[in-house]
């Protein structure tokens, strides 16, 4: 799982911001010589001001929507005539400024960036124009790249002949772009990657729990009817929830609701064999978590801590308030086992439905609030299993 205070994209974004601040700085003070009406100090703001305003949209990723917000943004740092975005197909996706019958211009150095990957440049000479009054004396087109392929191009159309304090510049800038598109594929893959990861909790839930539930519901139809209707209820609301499309994240209040209806269909199966002690502090009901964070570890205490423990046992669920964050903790008193053995279990879970849960569990948890928030698992054999969570009650991008 990728880390965001370690991924090598995340930590070139950063390197291709500072770098663009510098560039930019210098282009303008060459091409104004000296003439700002204001300190350097304005001019870093206005600068590190203007990539902020452009960056939300790129890191949406490449499209037209994008390309028109982020363009003119990209634009006032290059200070040129105009400037256009393309796609892979090199039609223009934006168009900002004068001049806009250069587009064909454009389009034709756009497709020799995409095969060959590299900048292209065109002078007065190049281009074909029949206007008298056209200002265009140049074309700077460079490779827009996420993954180390070329999705699109940027182009700068200038009123001067392209020198390179404009090469250097332009190429800054389309660095800074694809450093945004890079972070918007990397949110996109980490999404469809916690998407997956529900999607195979999913169906590691679904053969060996709905079974068992289906035959604890059917075991009561003759002899108490209205405690099979009722079990049947809780089944139904536990696979909607379980189910559902909405969200990658729910709230702790929404996932106890979830335990609780698991919980109730296990003890009708397993009668006084289970006990079930929960103790959770009101003011973190609503602090934010993974969906189905918390019913894997639940199912986990019941399937491999008490289910082979003859006397069967009690699982505890507490959720405390730890100041910015919420401690929350899974333990049973069952039957425990050998940490090793866990971990190596734990490798091949996707393939024996070991342990279920624990691995993708700790993946999205680490996913979702850093490397430093995997669970914390405290297991021997014959002593039980405690599970321990961290969540924090506010972080950038989790949202229900």
């Amino acid at each position: 799982m990728l880390s965001w205070l370690t991924d090598p994209r995340l930590l070139a974004a950063v390197g291709v911001v500072v770098a663009l601040v510098i560039a930019i700085l210098v282009y303008r003070r060459v091409k104004r010589r000296n003439q700002f009406a204001s300190p350097l100090e304005r001019a870093t703001f206005s600068t590190l001001h203007t990539v902020s305003l452009a960056a939300p949209a790129l890191r949406e990723g490449l499209s037209e929507g994008s390309a028109q917000f982020a363009v003119p943004y990209l634009r006032t740092l290059l200070d040129t005539e105009a400037l256009s975005m393309t796609g892979s197909d090199c039609v223009p996706l934006a168009w900002d400024g004068e001049a806009e019958h250069h587009s064909l211009d454009v389009r034709q150095y756009a497709e020799k960036v995409m095969r060959t990957g590299r900048q292209q440049v065109a002078s007065r000479k190049d281009i074909e124009c029949g206007s008298q009054d056209c200002p265009v004396r140049g074309i700077v087109v460079v490779p827009l790249e996420v993954d180390g392929n070329v999705a699109g191009t940027l182009a700068a159309v200038s009123a001067d002949t392209p020198g390179p304090v404009l090469l250097r510049a332009s190429a800054e800038v389309a660095r800074y772009v694809s450093s945004q598109l890079e972070l918007a594929d990397l949110d996109e893959s980490r999404a469809r990657l916690n998407r997956a990861e529900v999607r195979a909790l999913r169906a590691q839930i679904s053969p060996h729990f709905i079974y068992n539930a289906l035959n604890t519901v059917a075991s009561f139809i003759r002899t108490d009817p209205e405690r099979a209707r009722e079990l049947l209820m809780e089944f139904a609301d536990f696979t909607r929830y379980s189910f559902r499309q909405a969200g990658e994240y729910t709230t702790l209040a929404d996932e106890l609701k979830n335990i609780d209806r698991y919980l109730a269909l296990e003890h009708a199966r397993f009668g006084n064999r289970l006990h079930v002690k929960v103790q959770v502090a009101p003011e973190v009901l609503s602090v934010v978590l993974p969906f189905l964070a918390l019913q894997p570890l639940v199912e986990n205490a019941v399937r491999h801590g008490l289910s082979g423990k003859p006397g069967g046992g009690t699982v505890s669920l507490t959720a405390e308030d730890s100041g910015a964050e919420c401690t929350i903790i899974v333990e049973d008193d069952g039957v425990g086992m050998d940490p090793k053995a866990l971990t190596e279990e734990n490798r091949d879970a996707h393939l024996s439905g070991a342990h279920v849960g624990l691995g993708n569990v700790d993946d999205r948890m680490r996913s979702a609030f850093g490397p430093d928030y995997g669970l914390i698992v405290e297991t021997e054999r014959g002593a039980g299993t405690k599970i321990i969570l961290r969540v924090p009650k506010f972080r950038a991008g989790v949202r229900v």
